[in-house]
């Protein structure tokens, strides 16, 4: 059987984006521009005539971040988004203007509501609603729907880890790296994370890259993060990890590694930097420099967010404590390590991997599973996190540098 032939088959139907991109789901982005003016963007997605797929995301901060401006650039041009609505206080430092300009730019629907202008809480939710009523009934911007064709090996796949315990090494986690495999051996592309938890692993990660020079990048990059937790005082190993039957760092670092799979890496990335061709990617988490900003990723809700912001239409999330997290921009599909967390929590669950564990299949047959459920929930189906109205969100100030030409020597 050829790499090909191991995916699913049948030519889905997508959103088409003005940049060639296409989306699995058509998101409207009601986007807070400060903490201020959250509660009136919620209010705005609740009311809506139909709020399931309008989704808040934002950024709280008073004061401008780069980062932040470069994700909610990344987020709203997702091909999962089809339409954004703006909510600004008003005097915060937010470059609302370049934000939107972006959005238009992109061929989507922008709106900016200004609370300080439009008249307060009452008359911008009345505002912001009936503008996002307008994009959903076809007044406002043209209809979005599935027209164009689009197949598994298209799209961008995210993985990340939350609430590992001692199963998730030796179930979930190589699942996902077989899945990995068979993607990008058929042409796909997909995003693996993150170099503080991959302390240890570097010089595996180097021995797979395609260059000398990516390869040293990557040894750098995991050295950075063990320099920085090191001035933090502590590591990616949290007291969960250890509660629920990790041993060590390393043991983690190992679990987490084989979820990239075995074959070549292509290139690093950073946050909201978006991956520039097919192949396997690292993504980069931890800021260069001193410690500035804490920790470099508070909870798994901000991990995903950079995972989408570097293009990932949907993310494969493994678990073995349990983790109950969704998206606001693309689907989460949950993998349960653990059999025993899946009897407990399978209404939050998509994938039992645990089965690997009791001896009831393999790591090909879960892989498979994986692969087939990408096909389906690429192609509408809505994942367990999605059926319970999961939409985190978390940005948080940061800083990021896109990584130059030697962490991209694929695309010279």
């Amino acid at each position: 059987m050829t790499a090909a032939a191991a995916l699913p088959g049948g030519t889905l139907l997508g959103y088409p984006r003005s940049d060639g991109r296409v989306g699995i789901r058509d998101v409207v982005a009601v986007v807070y521009l400060v903490e201020c003016a959250r509660l009136v963007a919620d209010a705005i997605a609740a009311g809506c005539s139909n709020p399931d797929d309008v989704h808040v995301i934002g950024f709280g901060g008073c004061y401008p971040s780069p980062y932040a401006q470069q994700m909610l650039e990344r987020l709203c041009t997702h091909p999962n988004v089809g339409a954004v609505a703006l909510v600004s206080l008003g005097c915060e430092g937010f470059d609302r203007e370049r934000l939107a300009e972006v959005v238009a730019a992109s061929g989507r629907p922008v709106t900016t509501l200004v609370i300080q202008q439009t008249g307060g809480t009452r008359a911008t939710v009345a505002a912001g609603r009936a503008w996002v009523d307008g994009v959903r009934a076809g007044s406002i911007g043209t209809p979005a729907a599935r027209t164009a064709p689009i197949e598994l090996a298209d799209l961008v796949v995210g993985t990340i880890c939350g609430g590992s315990d001692g199963t998730s090494g030796i179930t979930a986690n190589p699942v996902v790296g077989r899945v990995f495999d068979r993607l990008v051996a058929a042409g796909g592309t997909a995003v693996f994370e993150e170099t503080g938890e991959l302390i240890g692993c570097e010089r595996h990660m180097a021995a797979r890259a395609v260059t000398p020079e990516l390869g040293a990048e990557i040894v750098a990059r995991v050295e950075k993060a063990a320099g920085y937790y090191t001035a933090m005082g502590h590591g990616s190993f949290a007291p969960g990890n250890a509660e629920g039957g990790l041993t060590t760092l390393e043991e983690k670092s190992l679990g987490a590694y084989t979820k990239s799979g075995s074959g070549p890496i292509h290139g690093v990335v950073t946050p909201g930097q978006l991956v520039p061709a097919p192949g396997l990617y690292l993504l980069d988490v931890v800021p260069e420099g001193a410690p500035r900003w804490g920790f470099p990723n508070i909870n798994d809700n901000a991990e995903i967010a950079e995972l989408i912001a570097c293009g990932s239409h949907v993310v494969l999330f493994t678990t073995g404590r349990g983790s109950v997290v969704g998206s606001a921009i693309s689907p989460v599909v949950k993998i349960c390590a653990n059999p025993e967390t899946y009897r407990r929590m399978s209404e939050d669950m998509d994938v039992d991997a645990g089965r690997i564990l009791e001896g009831r299949d393999g790591i090909d047959d879960v892989a498979g599973e994986v692969l087939d459920l990408l096909h389906e929930v690429a192609g509408g189906r809505p994942t367990a996190s999605e059926g319970l109205g999961h939409t985190e969100f978390v940005l948080t100030y940061k800083s990021s540098e896109p990584t130059g030409p030697s962490c991209l020597p694929t695309v010279r």
